[in-house]
């Protein structure tokens, strides 16, 4: 039980942040939500959490933390764009390490108990060279991105030897699930499945043989609450070990939703991974943690999603 806790999710009006809230609620913690809605949307926000809308690059969020005093912290903000970063890897360090060390120097000043940080699996690693690749696999990133992922993994292991600040670094997989945001680019399946839904024809980047380790986003909240009173001082993957190509994806979706087309293709984009599966067995050992949602059920899960909000705001889906 929540013991009258209060946590903070930054980036929690996001698609992973916004389940995190929703969670913590349920558990009776006392919640409070930092979010510039560069990608977070209000109509994710709980309103049982206290929002406070603020970037965490600039000053204001350590004066918000020193107010607030949270025990936990879920540090969810980031860019968490490829391309972005590719084009402008100093906005992207900015948010990604900048962010992380106000979180950090503003959580060490107050007290707060432990962190527990979003990282990334994919980009860490680069193209590994066994597959699925482990916790210890060298860290190779091929893009700005999984660069200053790494660096701000690397102060929440500073702040934990210095400061005794602890932590526990959990490095997704692909995350997909209901919230992704369809739009942007790194949701594939949100992407697919809203495309489908509208008779649109989504494109492949590439050939599609590209392999990805496809999470749900509901089981990698059940590893965030396992981290709590786990894991301390560790970094560990949050994944299901399987490596699903983006054509399996697409043709799975085009079951779910009946679309009749093909897909069209257009050109790789830089700085992306070709294949990558991640072995999830630290995280069974110190979080007691086990994906639950199979992928046929998660994909579901997501088109029944994009299928009810599209009704709801009149957007009449014209296949499924």
């Amino acid at each position: 039980m929540a013991d009258g806790k209060k946590a903070l999710v930054t980036g929690g009006a996001g698609f992973i942040g916004s389940h995190m809230v929703d969670r913590l609620l349920e558990l009776d913690y006392k919640v409070v939500v930092m979010d510039d809605l560069s990608t977070g949307k209000i109509k994710n926000l709980n309103s049982g959490a206290v929002f406070h809308h603020t970037d965490i690059t600039k000053r204001p969020m350590m004066e918000i933390i020193q107010r607030e005093q949270p025990d936990l912290v879920f540090h969810m903000a980031a860019q968490t764009s490829v391309t972005a970063s590719t084009k402008n890897p100093i906005d992207d360090t900015n948010a990604n390490v900048v962010g992380t060390l106000r979180v950090l120097e503003a959580s060490r000043r107050v007290g707060v108990e432990k962190i527990i940080y979003s990282c990334t699996g994919g980009a860490l690693y680069g193209d590994p060279d066994t597959i699925p690749c482990t916790d210890d696999a060298p860290i190779r990133p091929v893009s700005p991105y999984g660069m200053s992922k790494w660096i701000a993994e690397q102060y929440m292991d500073f702040y934990y030897r210095q400061y005794r600040l602890n932590y526990t670094s959990l490095r997704y997989g692909n995350v997909y699930g209901p919230r992704q945001d369809p739009h942007g680019e790194a949701g594939v399946v949100a992407i697919f499945s809203r495309s489908m839904l509208e008779g649109q024809q989504p494109s492949i980047y590439g050939d599609g043989t590209q392999e990805r380790d496809f999470v749900s986003v509901f089981d990698v909240v059940d590893a965030n609450l396992e981290a709590i009173d786990r894991g301390d001082g560790l970094c560990m993957n949050i994944a299901t070990g399987e490596a699903t190509s983006i054509n399996r994806i697409f043709d799975i979706l085009r079951n779910i939703t009946g679309y009749k087309w093909e897909a069209l293709h257009a050109p790789q984009r830089a700085g992306e991974v070709y294949k990558i599966a991640l072995d999830w067995s630290r995280a069974a050992l110190e979080l007691d943690w086990a994906p639950k949602i199979s992928l046929e059920e998660g994909l579901q899960r997501t088109v029944d999603h994009f299928r009810e909000s599209m009704n709801s705001s009149g957007g009449v889906p014209t296949a499924g």
